[in-house]
């Protein structure tokens, strides 16, 4: 290239992309790097989805790397090793700090315990280490042991290093270094047995500890989260929405789990404690009880129950509040309160009358049924400042912004968690993001992205921040909200109403259309991808039990919601799914129930798995065949005009620091 080749906007970017590679020795360098790893197979992608709390059950999936840990273990030993043997050094892999504390106490542990161990771990090291780059595998390694760790697993125990090996070994076990080195290792072997982690929706409710689930995911190398409808209702709770902040009370409460909120996230409940005692006292709550979620209910169901019924209301008044502002959300339908007939104990829902099962409400006046009572408003003001002021809750609902969206195309597969809206035609739907224009597809779940973010970045008291916020609270339960996709959410009918017709939920055309091939593929479509792509989806749980597939639309969507939830479990028939996509596959794993955590360290019990393949890829895929890969070739690009630009003079080399 000549001079005039080269733009005035080229040479600023190059004279920037030059503090890099100062010569075109280092920029040469640098491309023949990048070419190499254009040719290592592609990195494995896990996906998860809906995991409603379940941290240990999650967290176990983590640590196994969905059976890959033990699978590669048994390559390495299984006709070396007892099957007890693997499964010891499997359990001390995934938790190595509780299983070594375990086998010293039951003597198993000597010092050729330890060179075996260490010696095994640097082995299954290796196997996992080797379609990664050095660095790759360098940046996996803790700080403090990695050069260590990078010695063993580059020596090949010949015997011209034989000596040196042992010397390594004898000088780990004198300095008191072995459990270090093992809990080190065993690190590295989880972190490098999943390239990258993808969580397709659903963090939140239901289960124990959702808060420690986004700890683990914090810390993860490699990770983005699609957002479902129950991380997002917690999004805008941390957006300090007050119809977010008491759906998200509701559903803790009504699953008996206050742990997520008090105890992960610091928020107390006293105040909404006080207001359901000073006034339901006397009110026996039957319909708001705790339902069972497999976990020991809270001490006091009857307190819950008043304050389940508390915080009902409370929400029923603040989404009455929000609609009356949003007449664009088309859900006029859903503020029931002022369709009570207090005086026959009656309720008006889409035109038909329903006996309620209790006209208890003390807290609403007739005249002004939407309006906060004075403590109801006191109790609200102080839960906006305890959500505000979680540290925890604020800083994961940020990560979730940083790492997460509405969908997700990656590696020419499409991710979302709930739906595409679409119309009874088969069309896609609109999506109310504003009062004036009509976006469908792409376009609206694009807009409802960027309006979920203005709810909680837009500066507080904004209009724009408002509406943002009245918006997350959609994208929970509104019918065309991507994320929900139903017709409703029939909270208040199931509460009130013996009648079982008003409490159906009818579910977008979408899942009439999920094993529709063509659908499928317009979709795809839609969003710049080929028919080669998958749609990996989550939010509704696979009936396996009931022969229902979570492969559908000809093969092109695989809804990977088995029910990592207790809660879903008798009717998904399983425990979860991993889907994995490698270099050579993409498989679907089913997972059993996980026991404890206890039971897996002590006893060694795995989640049994069960793997099966929905297509096999036609070669082994490298880097240079994913996203990863066209953003290197644009580098390399980079790279080669910097050259080019060296050798025609247009930029200098830089041959010293000065």
């Amino acid at each position: 290239m000549n001079m005039e080749s080269f733009t005035p906007q080229d040479i600023r970017y190059l004279k920037l992309l030059r503090k890099q590679y100062r010569t075109i020795q280092e920029a040469s360098a640098e491309v023949a790097h990048l070419r190499a790893v254009l040719r290592l197979p592609k990195g494995t992608e896990h996906f998860l989805s809906d995991l409603h709390g379940e941290h240990q059950a999650f967290l176990h999936i983590l640590h196994n790397a969905s059976g890959v840990i033990k699978q590669k273990i048994n390559d390495l030993y299984g006709n070396i090793l007892s099957t007890h043997e693997r499964d010891m050094l499997s359990t001390l892999i995934y938790y190595p700090d509780e299983k070594l504390a375990l086998l010293k106490k039951q003597g198993v542990v000597s010092p050729e315990w330890y060179r075996l161990t260490i010696y095994r771990l640097v082995e299954v090291c290796r196997r996992c280490s080797v379609k990664y780059t050095r660095k790759r595998v360098r940046d996996a390694m803790p700080r403090e042991m990695g050069a260590l760790i990078e010695e063993l697993m580059l020596s090949d125990n010949t015997p011209d290093k034989e000596g040196y090996y042992k010397e390594v070994m004898q000088s780990i076990l004198e300095t008191d270094q072995a459990d270090a080195m093992i809990i080190a290792l065993s690190r590295v072997i989880q972190a490098l047995a999943i390239d990258r982690l993808h969580i397709i929706g659903d963090i939140f409710d239901r289960g124990p500890r959702a808060d420690l689930i986004m700890d683990a995911l914090e810390n993860y190398h490699q990770v983005d989260v699609q957002w479902g409808n129950h991380d997002i209702a917690w999004m805008g709770a941390a957006a300090l929405s007050e119809a977010c902040i008491a759906q998200v009370i509701v559903t803790s409460v009504k699953y008996g789990n206050l742990e997520t909120l008090e105890v992960g996230y610091g928020i107390s409940l006293r105040p909404l404690s006080t207001l359901a005692m000073s006034c339901y006292a006397d009110d026996p709550c039957a319909e708001f009880r705790p339902k069972d979620n497999g976990e020991d209910v809270h001490e006091d169901e009857m307190e819950l129950a008043r304050m389940h019924k508390a915080a009902a209301i409370l929400q029923f008044k603040l989404e009455g509040q929000l609609l009356a502002r949003h007449p664009e959300y088309n859900m006029e339908e859903r503020r029931l309160l002022h369709r009570i007939d207090f005086e026959a104990g009656t309720v008006n829902v889409e035109g038909e009358t329903y006996p309620l099962r209790s006209c208890h409400f003390p807290t609403i006046d007739p005249a002004d049924p939407y309006a906060l009572t004075p403590l109801e408003r006191e109790v609200m003001d102080r839960l906006v400042l305890e959500f505000a002021h979680s540290e925890k809750l604020q800083r994961h609902v940020q990560f979730l912004y940083s790492t997460g969206g509405m969908y997700l195309r990656c590696n020419g597969n499409l991710l979302y968690h709930g739906c595409i809206p679409m119309r009874e035609d088969g069309s896609f739907a609109p999506i109310p993001v504003s009062g004036s224009e009509t976006l469908c597809g792409r376009a609206g779940i694009d807009a409802a992205d960027l309006l979920a973010r203005q709810g909680y970045f837009a500066s507080l008291g904004s209009r724009s921040r408002e509406d943002g916020q009245d918006f997350l609270w959609y994208l929970g339960c509104g019918p065309y909200s991507p994320l929900f996709g139903k017709s409703k959410m029939a909270t208040f009918e199931r509460y009130f109403i013996a009648d079982k017709k008003p409490h159906v939920e009818v579910k977008n055309t979408y899942y009439s259309l999920q094993d529709d091939e063509a659908t499928a593929l317009r979709i795809l479509h839609e969003f710049d991808l080929t028919d080669e792509g998958f749609i990996i989806n989550g939010h509704v749980p696979v009936k396996l039990g009931q022969g229902e597939s979570p492969i559908k639309a000809g093969g092109k969507l695989l809804v990977i919601d088995g029910g990592l939830s207790r809660a879903y479990q008798p009717v998904t028939g399983i425990a979860g799914y991993t889907l994995i996509f490698s270099s050579h596959e993409l498989s679907l794993v089913a997972h059993q129930p996980f026991e404890s955590r206890a039971s897996a360290i002590s006893a060694e019990q795995d989640i049994h798995s069960m793997h099966s393949i929905v297509k096999n890829m036609p070669h082994r895929l490298l880097i240079d065949d994913t996203d990863e890969g066209e953003t290197l070739r644009g580098r390399i690009a980079d790279l080669m005009l910097l050259i080019s630009a060296y050798r025609s003079g247009v930029i200098k080399e830089v041959r010293n620091e000065n």
